[in-house]
């Protein structure tokens, strides 16, 4: 158990290798309710939606979900969010645990439309059941039918016998699975059921260890390592999560910034020799000389090899191009790779 956000994090259950190979190939459950969940409603929400994230909102429907990014108006990122939309007029945003406060702010600084804002996050726990066999585990559990839920969708639904649940087809591992959230007097009950359920298909807890390499794997940014405040969308490759055909805070920045050129783009690399890459090493050249710095690398379970995100020179972001991570002031190969490392 580690301390994270405020929270006591569970890092591993048993070992990372085999939880990771548990969510890949069968179904693990993450209790990842240190998330953090605000509801925004009223007849200005979207608007309010539209004006802090750089994704285009006002294409949701009832029951989709959005992957998108709160702009900090100087081209960095506040953090990364899933947008909910649940009725007309209200939505649930998903922030992320160590930036719960600080987009609470953000969000509120910018609504100017008395927007009714609701930071939820204290009341709900969020467990997020995650593998090939997630449908078939947690079928039993609700009238819902799961397998023909769309990815990015959700519904509200009876769950382990509580009311109004959400159940999303989303995830953060690549594996296919749902995040179910649960207000939290339920929650250590639908805990237990979630396991009785899924007894027979072998389902495990899982912690933060194997949640960080299955999502390294697939490539997906982490707040704090890939992308923070000074990185911007453009550059860590969210280009499709970044609508110009709207408004946005920051937008013009970005836009110029689109029109100018990347000079440093976020990549992702295999190692050609052994070795484990680690955030901020340094990345280089064939002469030595330093093109970028590592933010994400482990040695992938499904690969049996380093791999690694980073931000490079534009000129060194080609897949294909070669490149050296300094570990242990030992240049080692590596090459750049497009994403995902691992192909569903």
């Amino acid at each position: 158990m580690v301390p994270f956000a405020g929270f006591v994090m569970p890092v591993r259950y048993a070992s990372d290798i085999e939880e990771h190979m548990t969510v890949r190939n069968g179904v693990g459950v993450f209790d990842v309710s240190h998330m953090g969940e605000f509801m925004l409603s009223g007849p200005e929400a979207l608007d309010l939606i539209q004006r802090v994230t750089t994704n285009d909102a006002a294409k949701l429907v009832d029951g989709k979900v959005q992957y998108s990014c709160l702009p900090n108006g100087k081209g960095g990122i506040v953090d990364d969010l899933l947008v909910y939309r649940l009725a007309e007029e209200s939505y649930m945003l998903v922030v992320n645990a160590s930036n719960i406060e600080k987009d609470w702010d953000w969000i509120a600084s910018h609504n100017s439309r008395g927007v009714k804002m609701t930071n939820v996050s204290d009341d709900l726990c969020l467990f997020a059941v995650q593998g090939p066999k997630a449908a078939e585990a947690l079928q039993s559990l609700t009238a819902a039918d799961l397998a023909s839920m769309e990815y990015y969708s959700f519904v509200r639904t009876e769950f382990a016998g509580v009311p109004e649940v959400i159940v999303s087809a989303t995830g953060y591992t690549g594996a296919g699975g749902f995040e179910i959230y649960v207000p939290n007097q339920f929650a250590a009950e639908v805990w237990q059921r979630i396991f009785e359920a899924g007894a027979p298909f072998n389902i495990k807890p899982i912690g933060l260890g194997a949640r960080d390499t299955l999502r390294l794997e697939m490539g997906y940014c982490l707040y704090g390592n890939d992308i923070d405040d000074t990185t911007s969308p453009l550059e860590a490759g969210l280009g499709w999560i970044t609508k110009f055909t709207k408004d946005f805070v920051g937008a013009d920045l970005l836009k110029a910034q689109k029109e100018r050129g990347l000079e440093k783009k976020l990549v992702g690399f295999v190692m050609e020799e052994r070795g484990i890459p680690r955030s901020h090493y340094e990345i280089q050249n064939a002469e030595g000389q330093k093109v970028g710095e590592v933010t994400s690398g482990t040695q992938s379970p499904c690969l049996h090899q380093g791999i690694g995100m980073g931000y490079v020179l534009s000129s060194h972001a080609t897949p294909g191009s070669e490149i050296f991570i300094n570990i242990r002031n030992k240049p080692l190969r590596a090459r750049v790779v497009k994403l995902p490392f691992v192909k569903n």
